[in-house]
C-alpha cells in the first residue's frame, strides 16, 4: 500500500526541483496555507508565484481528485497548479502539468458535471457531489511541462483545455463553478 502523505511530499519536492531547474527559487510552505504548497520567486524577473501541487501516484492513466477547494476561483493572477503524475520507476518519467488555477477549477467542474448529467444515464444513477470530481491527465495534456507559462499572469495564459469543454462551459447542463471569472465571458480556445 502506498503512503499518501509520502506521495504528496514526492510531488511537492519534485515540483520544487523542476522549478529550480527553470530559474525559480521554490520553497515548500507549512501545512495550512490555503492555495499554496509552494511559494516561488524567479531569479531574474523577481516574479512571485503561489503553486498548489496535486500528485497522482504510479498509475498508467493518472487522474487527480480536485475537491471544492481546488475549484475555488483564483484571488490573484499568479496562482497555479502543478498536477504531478509520478512515474513508476526512474525509467518511467514523472510528468508535470502546469495549469492556472482558474483553468483547473473550470476543468474539474466541467468534467464532473458532464459525467453526472450525461444524456442517457438514468436519473439518480450518478449522484456523487462535485467535491468528488476526478479529472484525467488527458484533459490537461496540452499543459504538460509548460513551465514557460509561469512567466505570464494566469489571466494571459491561453486556455489549453479540450475544445469540447468550450461548448460545455456556457451550457445549462454543465456550466462553470460559482464565482468563476469565465461566467462573465467565456474565453476563446
Amino acid at each position: 500500500m502506498v503512503d499518501t502523505k509520502l506521495v504528496k511530499l514526492a510531488g511537492e519536492h519534485w515540483t520544487c526541483a523542476v522549478m529550480a531547474r527553470h530559474g525559480w527559487g521554490a520553497a515548500l510552505t507549512r501545512d495550512g496555507l490555503e492555495h499554496a504548497d509552494v511559494l516561488a520567486v524567479h531569479s531574474a524577473s523577481r516574479r512571485l508565484l503561489e503553486v498548489q501541487v496535486k500528485t497522482a501516484s504510479f498509475m498508467p492513466r493518472p487522474n487527480w481528485r480536485l475537491n471544492l477547494k481546488a475549484q475555488q476561483p483564483s484571488k490573484t493572477d499568479h496562482e497555479w497548479f502543478v498536477l504531478v503524475a509520478l512515474g513508476q520507476s526512474r525509467t518511467d518519467g514523472t510528468r508535470g502539468y502546469v495549469v492556472p488555477r482558474d483553468h483547473v477549477a473550470a476543468a474539474a467542474w466541467i468534467t464532473h458535471e458532464n459525467w453526472r448529467t450525461e444524456p442517457g444515464v438514468p436519473a439518480g444513477k450518478r449522484n456523487a457531489g462535485v467535491d468528488q470530481a476526478r479529472v484525467a491527465a488527458t484533459v490537461f495534456e496540452k499543459y504538460v511541462d509548460r513551465w514557460d507559462l509561469l512567466h505570464e499572469p494566469t489571466t494571459a495564459v491561453p486556455v489549453l483545455l479540450p475544445p469540447e469543454y468550450r461548448d460545455l462551459a456556457p451550457s445549462d447542463r454543465v456550466g462553470l463553478p460559482p464565482g468563476h471569472p469565465w461566467l462573465r465571458a467565456i474565453p476563446d480556445w
